[in-house]
Parts: C-alpha cells; structure tokens; sequence
C-alpha cells in the first residue's frame, strides 16, 4: 500500500549575491599557498624598477598619481605568461580574477593605463623580464605560466643536476628574449587591433547605457521574458493550425482517390 503523505522539499544550499561580507575577505586565502602568484610576487620584491621610477620623477608631480612601477611589471608579466596578451582583458583580471586581484592588491588599472605603460618603458620592460625568467630558470623552474624557462623542457634533479655552460647559457638567454619580444609584439598588435575594433576609451564588453541600472535592467529583462513567451505561444498557436491543415489535406486527398477509384469502378461497369 503506498503512502499518499507528500515527499518533503528539497532544500537548498544558501545562495545571495547581494549578500554583504559580514568581514572583509582575505583574497590569500582563496588560492593555495604554492600558487605561482606568490612566487611573482616574492621576485618583484627584489626587482630594481629605479629605471622606469626616474622616469615618472622627471614628470610633473601634480599630475594623476601613476600606479606602483613593481605592481604593473607584475600585472604585465604575469598576464603576458599565463596567456593574457589584451590590455583590456588585463584589466577585467584586476576585478575577476583571484590571482590578478592578489597581484594588484585591489588596484584597477584601466587598458590605457596598461597599454601605455607598455609603450612607455618597453625597454626596461624587456629588461626586467629577462631578470624574472632566469631567476625562476636558475631556481629550477620548468616553466612559468605558459612559457617553456628550460628550452628543454627537462628539469634535473639536485643530484642530476649539471652547471649549464656558459654557451648554453647564452643560447638559452637569446631564446627568452626572442619569446620576449613576441610577447610584447603580440600584446601591442592585440591592443591596438582592439582600439581600433572598440575605440581606444572603450572596454567593449560595457553594457548598453539603458541596462546600466538595475531597476531598467529588471524592466527590460521582464519585456524580453514576456516578448519570448508571446512568441513561444503565437508558435505554438502556428503549429497546432499547420497540423490541422496537413491532416485536412490528407483527409481531402484521401476522400479524392476514394472517388476517382469509385468512378473508375462505373466506369468499367
């Protein structure tokens, strides 16, 4: 005998988006304590930036406060290594990614400031890359994001482990540069391909200026949920009709042979 008692309902987990941090949360304890950010973060520590910091000193001191020279070398190498070419995709990492807001420690530059930065110390830029993968090449390191540190890809362990030789070690410099310079080619091709494609002020991902608020975001997302299901209905309305009409055309065919063959049968008759 079955039970007609109703099945209790199921319960979900809490889920508030515009639930407020009762504490503000530590971005560190969202990634794990290996995680190659730290790494980056423990070499910019010990970069010389002096070059690109005379150069924002020789500047008129009135003017808008320039982010931390060791924060955007950061930004830039960590991106360019992990992938991330686009100073505008940069600077969307700095709002939502956790490895990217670590790194710039709630700073937001926007892709101008990215992007000029680039242009502005390209030399230093090399420099200072160079510094950070033979760093991570001599700490015996593989790779840092996507980029091969050992273009053999194969790391020796301590007891393996053979001095490179001073030619190698040439070899394996002129190589990094080489994947250096493309990095910034293809970051300065990408933007530029972009501002052209956005316009250069524009992320190109910003919503319409009638979607900005959310009160008109909730409107219009209403009308289009209305304007969907006035459309699914009207299909519906379509097909039924179209059914009734093929089966109309089917009975008429149907009742058409049933007289050419009574006809047929008189006839023979």
């Amino acid at each position: 005998m079955h039970s007609n008692k109703a099945m209790p309902e199921k319960q979900y987990r809490d889920w508030n988006p515009d639930q407020p941090f009762l504490l503000p949360p530590s971005l560190q304890e969202w990634l794990p304590e290996d995680h190659p950010v730290y790494l980056m973060l423990d070499i910019l520590e010990e970069l010389d930036v002096s070059a690109i910091n005379r150069k924002h000193q020789e500047k008129d001191a009135r003017g808008t406060r320039p982010y931390a020279p060791k924060m955007m070398v950061g930004l830039l190498l960590y991106g360019y290594s992990v992938g991330i070419r686009s100073s505008r995709k940069l600077e969307k990492a700095t709002y939502e990614d956790i490895p990217f807001r670590v790194l710039t420690a709630g700073n937001h530059p926007d892709h101008t400031r990215i992007s000029e930065f680039r242009r502005k110390h390209l030399e230093e830029l090399e420099d200072l890359f160079l510094q950070v993968f033979q760093i991570c090449q001599r700490m015996g390191l593989v790779e840092l994001g996507n980029v091969a540190l050992d273009g053999t890809k194969v790391q020796a362990s301590a007891s393996k482990h053979k001095a490179m030789s001073y030619e190698r070690m040439l070899e394996e410099e002129e190589r990094l540069k080489e994947e250096i310079q493309e990095m910034l080619e293809e970051a300065e091709a990408t933007d530029r391909e972009e501002d052209e494609r956005f316009g250069r002020e524009n992320r190109g991902d910003e919503l319409p200026e009638e979607l900005e608020r959310k009160e008109e975001r909730l409107q219009a997302i209403q009308q289009a949920k209305a304007d969907l299901e006035k459309e699914a209905k009207r299909g519906r309305a379509e097909e039924i009709q179209a059914k009734a009409d093929r089966a109309e055309k089917r009975s008429t065919t149907h009742e058409s042979k049933k007289e050419r063959a009574r006809s047929e049968t008189l006839a023979e008759k």
